[in-house]
């Protein structure tokens, strides 16, 4: 493993600021040194110019939530995806993806496994029916 020190590899570096010309403004020098001696303890000297912070952004007010779609979770759910394994099961539900792009959003679990071994999966809104218990 290859070990390099820092005041070896930057000797002789130096960080300037452009020139800026203005007539109502006074830019200060800005400026970064390493001591180009092969000293046991480095040294690093950094000026800065003393700026006014930017003023801060006006806090924006948070925009209302939009309601939760789907069934809750834990809720319990009737599946009427026809083609499923699970049709006509009950399940409970895990999580509902609020993003209104995803196509199956609802992800249900339940309590046998299909032939692959598999005891989850994920359905449209309009293939879940809550059970009331």
């Amino acid at each position: 493993m290859a070990s390099c020190s820092m005041a070896s590899a930057a000797t002789g570096f130096m960080v300037t600021p452009p020139n800026l010309t203005s007539n109502t403004t006074t830019v200060k020098c800005t400026m970064v040194m390493f001591s180009s001696k092969n000293t046991t303890s480095s040294r690093l000297v950094v000026k800065a110019t003393d700026e006014a912070a930017p003023p801060a952004a006006p806090t924006m007010e948070a925009a209302p939530k939009p309601p939760p779609i789907g069934p809750k979770r834990g809720t319990k759910v009737r599946i009427l995806r026809k083609e499923s394994y699970w049709f006509n099961g009950v399940g409970s539900v895990v999580t509902v993806d609020q993003d209104p792009k995803t196509c199956y959003p609802v992800v249900v679990r339940f309590n046998k496994v299909n032939y692959a071994n598999i005891s989850t999966n994920n359905y449209a809104l309009d293939e879940v029916q809550e059970v009331l218990e």
